[in-house]
């Protein structure tokens, strides 16, 4: 009897969505793949819809007059925005959180509520929603601190701050000025910690979780993760030392008691629940909860899963996650991201990028797209992070080596072109 393949519609148009999409074109169950927006390397696995990850009433006809069995939502906004609740009271099978449940990306005052709740370590933090008053509780304050805008700002709403002048003007940056929009009409602020920062990541069907292997990201755009934030300039999977018995520890103390916190709210998480932790010298600390896959994590987490990706989104969403054994190689990845000049501020788009085509059938070396599109048959940035090299190795040093070999003048190439040197190098 012949399988019944089933059309997939995956919701965003980054390194995350063409990295999902690829993993999902390796299964048996997947007939066609759609995706909205979509970009130059997700036209090469799918069809490209060009629709807005916001604009949920035609995403939801494009997904009824294409016969999609399930939806994948990728971005933060349109999740904070409720296109779980439209989806589901249209009909439509999707993965990932609610409206209500993705708060615990969307507000870090809720996040915060949650942890202090359940006990889950993390800073200590004062919300404020009046820039006056959170003035007023910098000066009683020691140096450096962490000032965050609370709602969603494109993983660029964490200011570390060194002194009191500093602060003040971030938090008119943030609140008066509203450089990141609603998303700093209130801010939390909370103490730095120092350490290693890394990425866990959880399969969530509501009841059951299946964390990944250990995750880091690299967030700030130079190298030493020196200078501003941005949504991530590479990653590597598995980190070392962090094992089965780390990763027992993080269940037990962080992802269930999420879950079962929510829960206690009447607020069911479905989806990828992905805390980011300090390693600090009193141990782990909750940095922030996100509610979706990480970008640029999940290119690198992608190169090692070994189970079926459909049938893990599809038990995820019928709440049978518990009968799925999901496995990972025994490889290590790494993902180096390469942006255009001048981001994370202003950038210039349009810059040809060449050699692409000269690592296509190269099984250590897979390119997943950012910010591109096609022009005339060539390929362009068409954003701030552009390309995501990815490559695997049997360890952290041969795999780097791979990611490393094929970028630059002779490899992958587009001018302007900024990147970091020591992805998997430093804390």
């Amino acid at each position: 009897m012949k399988m019944k393949k089933h059309n997939i519609f995956v919701i965003g148009s980054t390194g995350r969505e063409h990295a999902l999409g690829w993993k999902l074109r390796q299964s048996k169950k997947v007939g066609k793949i759609y995706f909205a927006p979509g970009n130059a390397g997700t036209e090469e696995i799918g069809e490209s819809s060009g629709i807005d990850v916001m604009d949920f009433q035609s995403l939801i006809k494009f997904a009824k007059k294409n016969d999609i069995y399930l939806t994948a939502a990728g971005p933060d906004d349109p999740l904070a925005g409720g296109i779980v609740d439209k989806f589901e009271k249209a009909g439509l099978r999707i993965f990932g959180p609610t409206k209500d449940a993705a708060k615990i990306e969307a507000s870090k005052v809720f996040a915060k509520e949650i942890m202090g709740k359940t006990g889950i370590p993390t800073a200590k933090y004062k919300k404020f929603s009046d820039g006056k008053l959170a003035k007023k509780y910098l000066k009683m304050q020691d140096f450096p601190i962490v000032i965050k805008a609370s709602g969603l700002a494109l993983g660029k709403g964490v200011v570390i701050v060194k002194n009191l002048k500093e602060a003040e003007k971030v938090i008119d940056e943030i609140m008066v000025k509203k450089i990141f929009g609603s998303a700093g009409e209130e801010i939390v602020i909370e103490e730095f910690l120092e350490g290693k920062e890394i990425s866990i990541h959880a399969f969530c069907d509501g009841k059951t979780v299946s964390l990944f292997p250990v995750g880091q990201d690299h967030k700030p755009i130079y190298e030493g993760n020196k200078g501003p934030n941005t949504g991530g300039m590479g990653t590597l999977a598995p980190v070392p030392k962090y094992g089965k018995s780390f990763l027992d520890e993080v269940k037990k103390r962080v992802v269930m008691p999420a879950i079962e916190g929510m829960k206690k709210r009447g607020i069911i998480f479905k989806g990828c629940l992905y805390p980011g932790l300090m390693m600090t010298k009193r141990g782990l600390r909750v940095l922030e909860f996100n509610c979706r896959f990480g970008d640029p994590e999940m290119e690198s987490y992608m190169r090692l899963l070994d189970t079926d990706i459909f049938d893990i989104l599809e038990a995820c969403v019928d709440g049978e996650l518990e009968k799925i054994n999901i496995k990972w190689k025994k490889v290590t990845a790494c993902c180096i991201v390469l942006a255009s000049k001048g981001y994370p501020g202003s950038y210039k788009k349009g810059e040809v990028i060449y050699g692409l085509d000269k690592y296509k059938s190269d099984k250590d070396i897979v390119v997943f797209h950012f910010g591109t599109k096609r022009v005339k048959g060539k390929v362009v940035t068409n954003g701030g992070r552009v390309i995501g090299v990815t490559a695997i190795g049997k360890n952290l040093d041969e795999t780097l080596e791979r990611a490393y070999k094929v970028i630059g003048e002779k490899g992958i190439y587009f001018e302007g072109m900024q990147f970091r040197r020591d992805i998997g190098r430093v804390n």
